[in-house]
This record gives structure tokens, C-alpha cells and sequence, in this order.
């Protein structure tokens, strides 16, 4: 994906699928089916837990998978 067609997103995730690749949910309800971390955020996805934020990367051309790449704690 190049820079300008890269969308980023916060979502929430609920599900984990496997190690680093969750199932999260935008705030449009839109539900992203696998979310998997970037190579430099794998050790830090360790600690993601059901209900945090995240920010997601997606294609404009398939909304339905993304990538973590930043990550912060929800309420």
C-alpha cells in the first residue's frame, strides 16, 4: 500500500483470532474480520486485550482486513 491510500482508523477490538491477529470492531460498526500487528508492533499486540483501542491501517480496496499499528488502552 502506498502512503496515500492507506485509511487509519481507531477500533475496538473483540476477538483474538491468534497471536498478533485480532477481530475489531470501527465506530461505524463495521467489523474488520483479521487485524493483524506490523513486524515492529508484534511484542507490543502481546498485551492487546479484548475491549482496548487500537488504530488500524486499511485499503481502500478491501475494508474487511487491516493492520495494527498503534496501540493504546481503552476504557
Amino acid at each position: 500500500m502506498s502512503g496515500a491510500e492507506i485509511i487509519r482508523l481507531d477500533a475496538r477490538v473483540v476477538g483474538v483470532v491468534a497471536e498478533s491477529v485480532f477481530r475489531a470492531k470501527l465506530a461505524n460498526g463495521h467489523e474488520i474480520v483479521v487485524c493483524a500487528a506490523r513486524g515492529e508492533d508484534k511484542p507490543a499486540a502481546a498485551a492487546i486485550a479484548i475491549g482496548d483501542i487500537v488504530t488500524v491501517e486499511l485499503s481502500p480496496y478491501d475494508m474487511a482486513t487491516g493492520r495494527l499499528v498503534i496501540t493504546s488502552r481503552g476504557v
